[in-house]
This record gives structure tokens, C-alpha cells and sequence, in this order.
């Protein structure tokens, strides 16, 4: 089976610093790790080829300091990395990112699996592997949380509601978005660790995917982030008392001096 697994290169830290004049984040001097969602990718796509062998690429998007967390995926027991980086890329929304990312899965070739965490920690959107399946227009299955039975053809799933699951049967090739409850992530071996320091990683840019400039970067992104602010700290609320109909009143007294 080959599997191909998107993964992101995320801020370590809650405290996510704002470039003023781009509304984009600023990643230098904070340190990065892999999205906490990809690394379940990870690992079910190592469990998907202990039990039916083949190939795990893994790809991100992001600054030459992402060959980080591809080194980390190869620890774990990835066959190959790809870096998908160019100044044109940056700023890219959503939308812009998996039109990219889609074309690198394209540069790759064939496979008949493609696996991405369920959202990323830094944008909490979970629209990027959703928009890789309509660029490549294959089916997707979002929020997996078990594969039951998988074959060459087909796959048939668990996926998470908010309150239960349901059963999906999907033609491959297909992308999947996986939650928390899917796995537990493994540990990387001193072999795995030796391993990655020396594997090549192979950068993509603009110019080998030869993606349309009208679709990347800030100038292809639809979305575009008007204005970042902090929030006023909330004052101190107060607390109503007395039997309910009597809060009841106050209540609707309180809301009443708000709308006028």
C-alpha cells in the first residue's frame, strides 16, 4: 500500500506572535514541533504498512526549517520526505495550501491512501486535507477513528460523531483525517533516530510543481486576515440571588439595560 501522509510544522508554544503588517504568523525564535493530530497520521499509516507492507511518504509545507519534523517522521519509521518550499507559497490560506500540497501529491505519483491529521493546532480550521481530496478529486472520509478492514480497493472505517460513530466503506484511492482516538503514537528508535539524520530530503518549489501563481501564496488565498487584535480582558461579572423568579426578573432587567 502506498500511503502518503500531509503533515504541519507547528508553534510549540500557546503564545502565537502576529506579524502586525501581514496578519501572518511569525515562527521565528519560537520553537516548532509536529502538529499534535499529524503524529497520530503518522502512526496509523505505519500500522496500515506492518499490515499490508508498501511505502509511507510523508510531505509538508512550510520554511526550510520543516526538514525538522519530516527528519521526525522518518524516525518513526517513514520511508521518505518530502519539503514542499518556496517564497511564492507563503501566505497561502486553506484553500491555497492544499491546491499546493495537492500538486506535490501529484508530482509524487500514484498511491492509494493519503492520510492527514483531522486539523492542524495552529489554525484549528480542518479544511486542508478535505481541499487536497477536491483538487485530486478522490473520496474522503473525516474523523476516523478505526479502520476496520482495508483491501488494494477498498477500506471500510469508523468515523466520529459527537455523540457515537459511523460505519464508511471507501473506494481507494481516498484520503482520510484521523482524531486522537485512532492510535497512540510510538516513540522513535535509536535506530529510526540514526536513520533520519542522514535520509535525503527532497525539496519541491514553485518552479518543479509549475502550479498556476494565480493559486498560491497570498495572491491565490480568497481568505485574507483583515485585522488581528487581543480581545479586552473580561470584567468581573456579578452574582444574582434570591429565589428563581426574582433572579429570573433580574436576569431579563440586565439584558434589557444591555440592548438599550
Amino acid at each position: 500500500m502506498n500511503i502518503i501522509v500531509c503533515i504541519k510544522q507547528v508553534p510549540e508554544t500557546t503564545e502565537v506572535r502576529i506579524n502586525p503588517e501581514t496578519n501572518t504568523l511569525m515562527r521565528e525564535g519560537v520553537k516548532a514541533i509536529i502538529n499534535p493530530f499529524d503524529m497520530y497520521a503518522i502512526e496509523e499509516a505505519l500500522r496500515l504498512k506492518e499490515r499490508f507492507g508498501g511505502k509511507i511518504s510523508v510531505i509538508t509545507m512550510g520554511p526550510p526549517q520543516a526538514e525538522g519534523a519530516l527528519r521526525e517522521a522518518i524516525s518513526m519509521g517513514a520511508d521518505e520526505g518530502y519539503l514542499v518550499c518556496d517564497r511564492a507559497f507563503a501566505g497561502s490560506d486553506t484553500w491555497a495550501t492544499s491546491y499546493t500540497l495537492a500538486g506535490a501529491i501529484k508530482k509524487l505519483g500514484s498511491f492509494d491512501l493519503i492520510i492527514c491529521g483531522k486539523q492542524a493546532s495552529d489554525g484549528d480550521t480542518a479544511q486542508v486535507g478535505p481541499g487536497i481530496s477536491t483538487h485530486l478529486n478522490i473520496p474522503q472520509v473525516t474523523y476516523v477513528k478505526k479502520v476496520e478492514e482495508a483491501t488494494d480497493k477498498t477500506m471500510r472505517l469508523e468515523r466520529m460523531l459527537e455523540e457515537g460513530y459511523e460505519i464508511i466503506e471507501t473506494p481507494l484511492p481516498a484520503l482520510l483525517t484521523v482524531v486522537k482516538e485512532i492510535n497512540e503514537p510510538r516513540i522513535p528508535s535509536l535506530k529510526g533516530l540514526m536513520r533520519a539524520k542522514s535520509a535525503k530530503i527532497t525539496t519541491f518549489t514553485q518552479k518543479e510543481l509549475d502550479l498556476d501563481p494565480q493559486q498560491i501564496g497570498l495572491c491565490g488565498s480568497p481568505t485574507q486576515v483583515v485585522k488581528i487584535f487581543t480581545p479586552a480582558p473580561r470584567l468581573g461579572g456579578q452574582i444574582l440571588k434570591g429565589e428563581i423568579p426574582e433572579i429570573a426578573k433580574q436576569l431579563v432587567d440586565l439584558i434589557k439595560g444591555e440592548v438599550n
